[in-house]
């Protein structure tokens, strides 16, 4: 009993105990972010016209994460890879609802006589559009300066039609009317067309109120991929995850109780594997990282590296028959030497993983850098089991396993 005690007391263990706790209520509160590839949804690549700097593509990202926030997609994430190319990650939408939003650069131009008038810098607010039957109109505000300059061009042009284009691509051509006509400004001015269904006209009108409110993008740009995983197909990678890694619990248990063949051993080892994995799982939940398949190779990875040094510890000190108490001196040269293992091994891992994980926070979640997330799990396992379960595993192996 005051072995158990004892051991309850040390501040390692203390620890391990608070950040379990920790990490559990995190998980219950926060739950965990899963990947598309586990919860479904859809990725959208898209590759700028010529490389950009640091401000360009902030721009480019924001301008893009408002659109489609206007547009009403709730569950998605813009983010730039490298200086070139911007990711899209969305859940709930087709991808090609949202195409159309993301892969045109949103200028705006209004022409009369083939001279422009009005352009996308003069809009100031766009309302909400409105839609009857199979028609829809989109009302906006421009800006007192666009007015006056609007009503110079139309001046004397009653009837005139004001062709609208947005991209280039001619949306209506409303005609000048006489108030206009008549050297009067308005700030108010409409987008209007008409569609086949209502759906389509909610669409476009809802696509041409998210790019007019957003502005345009500072560079052209090009969808040149898109990828996407239904939400039942996302559930069987889920599962099969599970199962992946129910088995390799089960698996590693084997082999460690063939080696040991004493549950004083084999039950601290599944203990600190499990909780390794509820750490992992908790500092994940705390950072919003996502949780995706490379994700949960990589917690797999560091699982199994977990068990390895677990085996070193045990084999080193039970090495050469028990080892007494009172050769303190014996038994912590042996701990030395175990960690000392443990750390090489630990370092050389890492190492081998920061490229990756480089690769994918300055090139983002495309290409390589979509293993990203197994460089950041297996390195944040290692970096557990190193400063918090290894220690706290070598402490029970001298409490409860060492003979006198």
């Amino acid at each position: 009993m005051s072995n158990i005690m004892d051991f309850l007391k040390d501040y390692r263990v203390i620890l391990l105990i608070v950040l379990l706790i920790g990490s559990i209520a995190v998980i219950s509160t926060y739950g965990i972010q899963q990947g598309l590839d586990l919860k479904g949804g859809s990725t959208i690549q898209i590759h700028l016209e010529t490389p950009v700097d640091k401000d360009t593509m902030n721009k480019v990202t924001t301008v893009l994460d408002k659109r489609l926030n206007t547009f009403g997609v709730k569950d998605v994430k813009v983010m730039a890879s490298g200086n070139q190319d911007v990711i899209v990650e969305i859940a709930g939408v087709k991808p090609d609802q949202v195409a159309g939003i993301v892969g045109t650069p949103g200028k705006f131009e209004a022409k009369i006589d083939n001279k422009t008038v009005l352009t996308g810098t003069d809009i100031v607010t766009v309302k909400t559009p409105e839609v009857t039957g199979t028609k829809w109109v989109v009302p906006f505000t421009i800006s007192v300066e666009g007015a006056n300059k609007f009503a110079q061009a139309a001046k004397g042009k009653a009837g005139t039609p004001v062709d609208m284009y947005l991209d280039d691509r001619l949306i209506t051509s409303p005609e000048v009317g006489e108030n206009v006509a008549n050297g009067v400004p308005t700030t108010d001015v409409v987008i209007e067309g008409n569609n086949n269904t209502r759906e389509e006209s909610l669409t476009e009108s809802k696509g041409i109120q998210a790019v007019l409110q957003s502005g345009a993008l500072p560079v052209k740009v090009q969808i040149v991929g898109i990828s996407s995983v239904s939400p039942e197909l996302g559930n069987q990678f889920l599962n099969g995850a599970l199962i992946a890694g129910l088995l390799a619990l089960i698996v590693i248990s084997v082999i460690i109780f063939a080696r040991y063949r004493t549950p004083i051993l084999v039950i601290p080892i599944i203990f600190t594997s499990v909780a390794e994995l509820i750490l992992i799982l908790g500092a994940a939940s705390i950072i919003h990282w996502n949780i995706d398949l490379a994700a949960i190779a990589g917690i797999i990875a560091a699982i199994g590296t977990g068990v390895d040094d677990q085996i070193i510890i045990t084999d080193e000190v039970l090495k050469k028959g028990k080892v007494s108490k009172r050769r303190r001196a014996g038994l912590n040269i042996k701990m030395k030497g175990a960690f000392f293992i443990i750390y090489a091994s630990a370092a050389t891992l890492i190492a081998a993983m920061l490229p990756l994980l480089y690769i994918g926070f300055s090139r983002g979640s495309s290409g390589i850098g979509i293993l990203s997330g197994f460089a950041f799990t297996t390195i944040l396992g290692v970096l557990i089991g190193i400063f918090i379960t290894r220690p706290v595993y070598a402490k029970f192996i001298e409490r409860f396993v060492v003979k006198e």
